[in-house]
């Protein structure tokens, strides 16, 4: 075995202590030269106090050179920013022994010494630490890391705090070297930040080629989403993976770590900057209250349920069909309390309590004993079937759920006198074309009928469009697809739909039902809608697969159209009437519809209720036609019975 191969393999402190022995040694003599130099003769010390003097210059060296981190430095990979650690290092340690010459009152020592010792040393370092790497390297590349040889070429797009941060965390793994920043700022154009060159955007394609470059890593501010939606503009037409970071500027250490790295989310592609929610309005309706979600263990649901929590409730009632999906939320829910009251300085007698209610919203009463007996007092009732395919050919289930059930928790809400009742809507409500949309616009209807009638129950509801990631959400149907290798499927190329992240959608919801007075449809603002083929063919590409069509047929994944699925839009509305106004929040709006009296209603749910019970198709077709404003069916439902297995909660309406 070699003395570099044995070298190598000894502990890390004991290289240390060979490379601590090393700079005592150097910048011994760059002291040595410094004073030689300058007094044009061999020096030797006069007295002891100056012998003392010159010893302490290696001393605070070595101190110095631990404290900037010079020790953790691998010697064979030392590079560019190892290079600048020392020459900082040795910068800093000439002027605290000058500090300390300043203070010894020595007299006669020359200034200039402390110049011509800093030069001498910061030479002499570096060239012992690449002389020594050079030998190790050359005597033993059999123990070079693996992950050294293999390190990918990366670009990092943004040359900010955030970007500078994932640079160093990059270099202490080694598994990646960043080649290039990229940024728009044109005042960095050209500068070098700690070794690595600034470019243009429009360059960024030259030095993807030149450095062959597979991964581009975007370190933007997450809260500055239109400019992250130009930068990944900007990448989308080269074969790169694009990854990257949480929302760092709410890391409270500052640290950046690289297996914070993820690929790109959909609302990265958006474009859409998330407005801060008032908190005052969000806890008005909620804090110190008993609140029940209905549905909480589904995606909307769910995400309320985390959010409601933070808002320290008095108790909070989760309602739900599934046994899976309560038990999951159930148990995500002890842990976020965990996490509550780690943080919390308060008392913890304040936390709130949670009850799982296991059942369905179709159990009068069920529903009826759980909100009296925890004392329920405000309502989100977030349970509905929402896939529009599914409801298609099971018509009579979806309608009794989506609409009496709706009708059975708002009764028993008034009866009982909760205070607040916020029926979580769809966009798809809004001249429907399918069975889903006719049974979330009559759950609208019988809230607005019952908020003529009740004085004291404030009844509201709040439309929106798609949830980012939720579990009928075509994002993760495409990202399966990228995964598996495709086809990518599209229903048509021109399809467009509304987008909101749940977080958002979830804190709209609940402001929106904090500024309610009774019988608003809450309005919430979308951003602009979304081109579903244009969705697919990015992922695709910011995937770091190439798009298979016509113009590259030896691509990687291709996007088939598999035609509008029964019942779907080309595209979604959000209002009926134009009676639209605004309101304190920048992103919801309160809109004015028709609506149909009390006593209308119930006629038209036991017309409903009759159908369903008699699985009579026409009379259910009928009763939506007649009832539900703008309802146009899109192909015919399949013969009513052939996979409805369901058995009605109560034939009593009211």
């Amino acid at each position: 075995m070699s003395l570099a191969v044995w070298l190598i393999e000894r502990p890390r402190w004991f290289k240390r202590t060979l490379l601590i022995l090393n700079d005592f040694a150097m910048l011994s003599i760059a002291l040595w030269a410094a004073y030689t130099l300058r007094l044009s003769r061999i020096y030797v010390p006069e007295t002891p106090e100056i012998l003392l003097l010159m010893l302490a210059a290696p001393v605070v060296g070595v101190l110095v050179f631990y404290w900037r981190g010079l020790y953790k430095l691998v010697t064979r990979f030392i590079g560019p920013e190892g290079t600048t650690r020392i020459y900082t290092a040795v910068v800093i340690a000439a002027l605290v022994w000058a500090l300390v010459v300043l203070m010894s009152g020595i007299q006669g020592q020359p200034r200039s010494v402390v110049v011509i010792y800093a030069l001498i040393a910061a030479g002499l370092i570096r060239l012992s630490r690449q002389w020594a790497g050079a030998i190790l390297l050359k005597t033993a590349p059999q123990h070079t890391p693996l992950s050294f040889d293999e390190r990918k070429n990366v670009i990092i797009y943004g040359a900010g705090p955030i970007g500078i941060q994932l640079m160093r965390a990059l270099n202490e793994t080694s598994n990646y070297r960043p080649v290039a920043f990229i940024d728009s700022n044109p005042s960095l154009a050209g500068q070098v930040v700690h070794g690595v060159k600034v470019v243009r955007p429009e360059k960024i394609g030259k030095v993807i080629s030149e450095e062959n470059i597979t991964e581009v890593l975007l370190a933007t501010p997450s809260a500055l989403r239109g400019e992250r939606r130009l930068a990944l503009k900007t990448l989308e037409e080269f074969p790169v993976v694009v990854k990257t970071l949480p929302a760092l500027e709410d890391i409270a250490s500052g640290h950046v770590e690289v297996s914070d790295l993820r690929p790109i989310d959909v609302e990265d592609l958006l474009g859409r900057d998330p407005v801060t929610p008032d908190l005052e309005l969000m806890a008005a309706q909620v804090r110190g209250k008993v609140v029940m979600i209905t549905g909480a263990g589904g995606s909307i649901g769910s995400e309320m349920t985390r959010q409601l929590l933070q808002l320290k409730p008095k108790t909070l009632v989760l309602f739900d069909v599934s046994e899976a999906a309560l038990y999951e939320i159930s148990l995500e829910i002890e842990k976020l309390q965990r996490r509550l009251r780690s943080e919390a300085e308060d008392d913890a007698s304040e936390e709130t309590a949670v009850v799982q209610v296991l059942g369905t919203v179709l159990d009068r009463k069920l529903v009826t004993r759980t909100i009296e007996g925890c004392g329920v007092e405000v309502i989100y009732h977030a349970a509905a079937y929402k896939h529009v395919p599914i409801l298609e050919v099971n018509p009579f289930t979806g309608l009794q759920n989506n609409t009496i059930g709706t009708l059975i928790v708002a009764e028993a809400a008034k009866e009982l006198g909760v205070e607040r009742f916020v029926l979580v809507s769809s966009d798809k409500a809004v001249r429907p074309t399918n069975v889903m949309g006719a049974s979330k616009r009559l759950a609208e209807l019988v809230l607005q009928a019952l908020a003529q009638e009740s004085a004291s129950t404030i009844f509201t509801m709040v439309r929106f469009g798609n949830v980012l990631d939720s579990s009928g959400s075509v994002v993760r149907l495409f990202r399966d697809q990228i995964k598996a290798g495709g086809p990518v499927t599209v229903t048509h190329p021109d399809v467009v739909r509304y987008f909101m992240s749940m977080p958002e959608a979830a804190q709209l919801v609940i402001q929106a039902g904090a500024m309610a007075t009774g019988g608003e449809v809450f309005v919430l603002e979308m951003g602009t809608p979304v081109k579903i083929d244009d969705l697919a063919r990015t992922m695709i590409r910011l995937s770091g697969r190439e798009l298979s069509d016509d113009d590259n047929p030896d691509g990687d994944i291709a996007v088939e159209y598999v035609g509008l699925r029964q019942g779907e839009k080309l595209y979604e509305e959000l209002l009926i009437g134009e009676n639209t106004t605004g309101t304190n929040h920048p992103r919801i709006f309160k809109n004015s519809e028709p609506i149909l009296s009390y006593e209308e209603l119930i006629a038209a749910l036991e017309r409903l209720d009759d159908a369903i019970q008699k699985v009579d198709e026409a009379e259910l077709q009928e009763m939506l036609h007649a009832t539900v404003e703008g309802y146009k069916p899109t192909g015919a439902t399949p013969a009513a019975g052939a996979t409805d297995d369901w058995q009605p909660a109560s034939r009593t309406l009211h």
